[in-house]
């Protein structure tokens, strides 16, 4: 065998700068904007000419009325996001692994990855066909059939948070089973093999095989989650409601408070004010779940 060429480590470097570039750019040059959050914003003196505040920006983010109301929106949205998404996850993946390596598991992957290439959007008019008081499907075709009254859905606050949750879902569930199901697809099938000698059912193996084996994958799916349990998709809750003012009080979470600052007050100083505050209570919540993990289960803790 002849002698392999080393390869310059430059080469690899060079391979990887589009990456690199992108992560310095999107990721770490806005960074150098955190100290906006400590200062009284004025266009006219520009950032390094403007007052500092100190924590004052932070003062007024959680001094308004809204703060608790934004504050509980946006981490129990996220609490059911987490934990019914990674259940419909598992189920739909579990679901996809019994057809095979098949045409139909091709076809349903397409369909079930198709709302995620979606934007918000589109979702948006979407749910808007439906939820119309005056022309949506439900009211002019579901209710009517049903004999109810038409529903004017884009003021009945009670209503939305199953729609929340359920377009979330819609939306996400099939791209985040994808990920289980690789990691079903990576189980050594001749534990199913003996398992299936041994007289154990479909349902059993599930249980007793699939469930706990894929413990690692649930778990930093879980973590990654939990690092953004202080954000909301803004799609979601902007434009999905179409910014009705009757739903502020179960559509008002974290970033459309922020947004609405942005836009009306012209805040730029809150407006960093929240998203260090996101930024650094994320952090800090990922430290905890990590370090819970590793104390109970340290072979499957993120670090």
């Amino acid at each position: 065998m002849g002698n392999k060429k080393n390869i310059p480590s430059w080469q690899f470097l060079f391979l990887a700068l589009p990456g690199i570039v992108y992560l310095i750019v999107n990721n770490y040059i806005p960074m150098l904007g955190i100290f906006l959050a400590f200062k009284d914003f004025n266009f006219s003196k520009g950032i390094f000419g403007s007052a500092w505040c100190g924590f004052d920006n932070f003062k007024f983010l959680f001094k308004t009325s809204d703060a608790i109301l934004m504050t509980r929106n946006t981490i129990l949205y996220n609490l059911a996001f987490i934990v019914l998404g990674t259940i419909l996850a598992i189920f739909v993946a579990i679901l996809m692994s019994e057809l095979g390596a098949s045409l139909k598991l091709k076809f349903f992957q397409s369909s079930l990855l198709l709302p995620n290439l979606l934007s918000w959007v589109v979702i948006a008019y979407i749910c808007f066909a439906f939820l119309n008081s005056e022309s949506g499907f439900i009211n002019k075709t579901i209710n009517r059939w049903l004999q109810i009254e038409s529903v004017s859905w884009y003021t009945e606050k009670q209503a939305w948070p199953g729609i929340l949750i359920f377009v979330f879902l819609w939306k996400n569930a099939g791209y985040t089973s994808i990920v289980y199901l690789a990691s079903i697809s990576g189980i050594d099938k001749s534990v199913y093999e003996a398992a299936d000698i041994d007289g154990a059912s479909k349902l059993r193996q599930i249980f007793s095989i699939t469930l706990p084996l894929l413990k690692p994958t649930v778990i930093i799916m879980t973590l990654m989650a939990v690092g953004r349990i202080f954000f909301s998709d803004f799609g979601l809750f902007y434009q999905v409601p179409m910014d009705s003012g009757a739903l502020y009080s179960v559509t008002q979470t974290i970033d459309t408070y922020v947004y609405r600052g942005l836009m009306k007050l012209n805040d730029v100083g809150m407006s960093a004010a929240a998203g260090l505050f996101q930024s650094v209570v994320g952090f800090v919540v990922v430290m905890l779940a990590n370090g819970i993990v590793r104390k109970t289960d340290s072979d499957n803790a993120l670090f």
